[in-house]
């Protein structure tokens, strides 16, 4: 009878250990995670929007297996701010990213570290822009002081700002010359570094370069638009290589077998650009750099097969701040990985059920001008020339942002602007650094650092100069 049990014991112990789900299978508290975001895409910019001439086919058969906002926002009009808001969860000018170019403060915390404090292998992949440098990008510099792996990422392989065909990137402040679409790139860096730590859970970040100016794709991309201007044939021929590069990243995650229990979570990091026909934001009103629905409003698709079992769309309010608080609730991190306040909130609850209402309302402070969401009232303060006014907005009523119902007698809309001033003060709290323990910003936050091109290149990277001089990327772009 003794061996019988015993026998019986180690068939249950055997059966028990062989059973268990392989890493990424079966854990859900401990999925790996992709975030993924383009640069300048607008809300219009997907076939399944209904764009007259751009196809997206992986993007469109993502959503087909996952959740498609309707109302998803960047964190701010431009890029460092989202870029800020997406790690940290809070408002870009709580973390001392005023605006494009500026660096994000050494004393906020990142999902990276919290992530990595709980056994995560963190990478990093493209475009960064959090280390205080404007203009166009440059491979970042060992000794950088803001480089990604101070803000918890075991590897990196990432530049300053934007970047095109043929990139220079920095591993580790190590340059690498990369031939070929920038998208295709990093998403290749991406899964080469899946392949190697699959076996862990990860957080990977990639974070394309595509579609910012100065726009150059491949003929074969651009070939379905050659009925276009230059530059919007180029834009969009940049768009069709990043929507391929998701294919290959969601093919890279079947093939290493991890697509069931990956969270994989696309966006864009601010509304779509100005001067492309036809145009970005699919009827909107404004572009990057606006606080109207055209410079916040992204399109955005999260896919998680093991978590996320029924496809379908949803209308609720959901920002880049969320992504932190959502990670944070499916690894069970603590509250102290976060700093307080924080602005977004968790979306684990609609990866069930539809929500409508959100309980937070969003706030959005940039470029000199100010804005809160709450659901479908949007109440702004927006300066022009020197002047400041308020404007009122019901979206439901009014999605393109006509008709300001804005009133000093509409309780309501005094409420609502309150509700506004409130917000400002909090933050005008965090940006003096009273959500830290030093009670203070320390270090202080540099100003933006602006680099000619070509002279850094002569200076930094004297073996590549030759080759940027003469393609005169300086020329094309002066824009941020």
């Amino acid at each position: 009878m003794m061996k019988r049990l015993m026998g019986l014991l180690m068939i249950c112990l055997v059966t028990g250990i062989f059973s268990q789900p392989s890493r990424g299978a079966g854990d859900l508290t401990r999925p790996h995670i992709v975030l993924v975001m383009a640069d300048d895409m607008g809300w219009g910019e997907t076939s399944r929007r209904g764009h007259p001439c751009l196809k997206t086919p992986n993007l469109d058969e993502m959503s087909e297996h996952g959740l498609w906002f309707e109302r998803f926002y960047a964190g701010a009009p431009v890029c460092s701010p989202t870029r800020a808001s997406v790690l940290t969860g809070r408002s870009n000018r709580r973390t001392g990213v005023e605006s494009h170019g500026y660096a994000l403060r050494l004393q906020e915390k990142t999902v990276a570290q919290a992530l990595k404090s709980i056994g995560y292998v963190t990478g990093h992949f493209g475009k960064w822009h959090l280390n205080g440098m404007r203009g166009p990008g440059v491979p970042i510099l060992g000794e950088d002081p803001y480089r990604p792996d101070q803000f918890g990422f075991d590897e990196w392989l990432s530049v300053t700002n934007f970047f095109d065909r043929d990139p220079l990137l920095s591993r580790q402040g190590k340059i690498e010359d990369y031939t070929g679409d920038s998208s295709e790139v990093v998403v290749g860096q991406a899964l080469d570094f899946l392949s190697r730590n699959h076996q862990q859970p990860t957080f990977t970040i990639i974070w394309y370069g595509t579609p910012h100016s100065p726009f150059r794709a491949a003929p074969e991309d651009y070939a379905p638009f050659t009925d276009l201007d230059e530059q919007s044939m180029h834009h969009y021929g940049e768009l069709v290589a990043m929507d391929r590069s998701i294919g290959t990243l969601r093919k890279g995650l079947a093939d290493l077998g991890m697509t069931e229990n990956t969270l994989l979570w696309f966006c864009s990091d601010n509304g779509g650009l100005p001067k492309i026909t036809p145009e970005t934001v699919g009827g909107l009103r404004g572009f990057k750099g606006s606080l109207y629905e055209g410079g916040l409003r992204v399109p955005c698709i999260i896919e998680w097969p093991a978590r996320i079992k029924q496809p379908r769309t949803t209308e609720f309010p959901g920002v880049t701040m969320d992504i932190f608080p959502t990670i944070a609730e499916i690894t069970g991190l603590s509250e102290s990985t976060m700093i307080d306040p924080i602005d977004g909130v968790s979306l684990v609850p609609l990866f069930d059920r539809e929500i409508i209402q959100r309980d937070k309302p969003i706030g959005f402070q940039c470029l000199g001008n100010t804005s809160l969401l709450k659901q479908d009232q949007k109440i702004m303060y927006v300066t022009n020339r020197g002047k400041k006014s308020i404007e009122l907005y019901d979206l439901s009523q009014d999605p393109h942002e006509e008709h300001n119902l804005y009133s000093q007698d509409n309780p309501e809309a005094v409420a609502l602007q309150k509700q506004l001033d409130d917000w400002i003060a909090s933050v005008n709290r965090s940006i003096e650094g009273k959500d830290y323990p030093a009670g203070k910003v320390d270090p202080p936050t540099p100003e933006p650092r602006g680099w000619n091109q070509v002279e850094a290149y002569q200076k930094y990277f004297p073996e590549w100069s030759q080759r940027w001089e003469y393609e005169g990327w300086l020329k094309r772009n002066t824009r941020e």
